[in-house]
């Protein structure tokens, strides 16, 4: 029996490099040795030890769940249960199955973690165990620092948005008869291996977060864990800090469905908070940038958007490409994305007598999926069903909504046309050299938060008919000049 088990333990050991090999015996070593669990054999650990080593980085629901998936590990085929403690065996095999396994070795863990008894489970418990695991990667990611400029506080709204993207995960479960698993009176389902097996290979999420568990809780092979594209950089102009709509694990369920080059980092461009209700000042902030995120919440906290996957530009026809999608996050989760039927993926215009003013996103005039009126806080999701350009239901709370929080977030680094692209500042009063600039001259770039401020209020100037050239920053007025 115990070379059997040794073969079968010596089989996992060699998922992992001899370098990470390593490293997951000096963790055994170190959970064995445990001064607290003076009772255990040094061939093992308890679960004492364990929460001894994790600490305050994992709740302790995640970590019970973890030992007993661990001990409930059958390395002979001949157990007549759990063990008493975790064996070096149990536990080479069980970090395979969950760092290294494939979607039928993470599913089998995933079970010993959620249940005692072998077969079939109820939803409600895989209900159970997605929350903790959720609730968990927040928790991780918060004590070790890993937020990367967002907060882990849960946003305000009518359900906790650990609970909103659970329900979102669980929703992606196909039930026995291929139904989805859309809300709570499927929980008494029975839930299968082969059900749990196909949820974790089509959802991504629930193995992505047990790693990173694991790694960020464990303090263990973190050097393979790669946050950068599940949690990208909240870039905000500095001095200019402001509280989100957005949490972080909204953040990491929309951008998880960005092109993967643009999703190491979200950079502000506006927020009605900071740059104030006005459309004219939405435009300024926006145009010319890149692929972004807009997201709104209007006054029944009903949180949704889009990406735009081009820069938007105001012009009267429409824009963008099949790669832009709607969303929706709170009260649910959900990306709608294009359907073939048309190409109105994005829309912005401005100034225009016969033809809608605003910003809109699938649908047609009058009948957008997404609508943000020129007249600045108010807004339409009409889907009678559905936006015959996303298939998304009505996003808001009333068809016709209003709204006071919005932000616009550019994802991904910026092109190399709005790096080089800039704008010459000029102090008023003094002349002009015969190159066309003053001895005062500055140059910033065009993302940059000053031209982005200069452009925004050159807008504003023109619209009340003032000289298109000067416009007000600050207590100066400054002159404009494109380059």
């Amino acid at each position: 029996m115990g070379n059997s088990g040794s073969r079968v333990g010596q089989s996992f050991c060699s998922r992992f490099l001899p370098e990470e090999q390593a490293e997951i015996d000096r963790l055994f070593d170190a959970l064995s040795s445990d001064k607290n669990s003076p009772n255990v054999s040094s061939k093992s650990f308890s679960l004492k030890a364990l929460q001894n080593h994790v600490g305050a980085a994992v709740p302790l629901e995640m970590v019970t769940r973890l030992y007993d998936g661990m001990r409930r590990v059958d390395l002979t085929g001949k157990a007549k249960g759990p063990s008493e403690n975790v064996s070096r065996e149990q536990f080479t095999a069980s970090m395979s199955h969950l760092l290294k396994g494939n979607s039928e070795e993470k599913s089998l863990m995933i079970m010993k973690m959620i249940s005692a008894t072998e077969g079939p489970m109820k939803a409600r418990e895989v209900q159970k165990f997605t929350e903790d695991l959720v609730g968990s990667v927040v928790h991780v990611l918060s004590h070790r620092q890993e937020l990367r400029g967002w907060t882990g506080k849960e946003a305000p709204g009518p359900a906790p948005r650990v609970q909103v993207l659970a329900a979102q995960l669980l929703s992606e479960m196909k039930l026995q008869d291929g139904k989805r698993f859309l809300g709570p009176q499927w929980l008494d389902c029975d839930c299968d291996r082969a059900m749990i097996e196909d949820w974790v290979f089509r959802v991504p999420h629930v193995a992505i977060f047990l790693s990173v568990v694991i790694h960020k809780g464990f303090l263990v092979l973190c050097s393979s864990l790669d946050l950068t594209t599940l949690v990208p950089e909240r870039q905000v102009d500095q001095g200019r800090g402001f509280e989100s709509i957005l949490d972080i694990l909204s953040v990491m369920y929309i951008n998880a469905h960005l092109p993967r080059e643009q999703r190491h980092c979200w950079r502000l461009l506006f927020s009605s908070e900071l740059h104030g209700h006005s459309f004219s000042q939405l435009c300024g902030h926006i145009t010319h940038r890149g692929p972004c995120v807009a997201v709104l919440e209007d006054h029944d906290k009903h949180v949704f958007g889009g990406f735009a996957s081009c820069s938007w530009e105001v012009k009267p026809q429409f824009q963008g490409d099949d790669r832009c999608f709607l969303f929706s996050i709170c009260p649910s989760m959900a990306v709608y994305t294009h359907t073939g039927y048309n190409d109105h993926y994005m829309y912005l215009n401005h100034g225009q007598q016969t033809i809608p003013n605003g910003l809109g996103m699938g649908g047609q005039h009058n009948y957008f999926g997404l609508w943000v009126d020129v007249d600045f806080g108010k807004g339409h999701s009409r889907a009678k069903p559905t936006c015959t350009t996303y298939n998304s239901p009505q996003l808001s709370a009333q068809e016709n909504f209003q709204f006071d929080k919005m932000e616009v977030w550019a994802v991904g680094d910026p092109s190399e046309e709005q790096l080089v692209s800039g704008a010459i500042l000029c102090l008023p009063g003094w002349p002009l050299a015969p190159g066309g600039l003053s001895p005062f001259s500055y140059h910033y770039p065009l993302y940059s938060s000053v031209c982005r401020e200069f452009i925004a209020n050159l807008i504003l100037a023109a619209d009340a008919g003032l000289d298109a050239r000067r416009c007000m920053a600050g207590s100066l007025v400054w002159d404009f000049w494109a380059v």
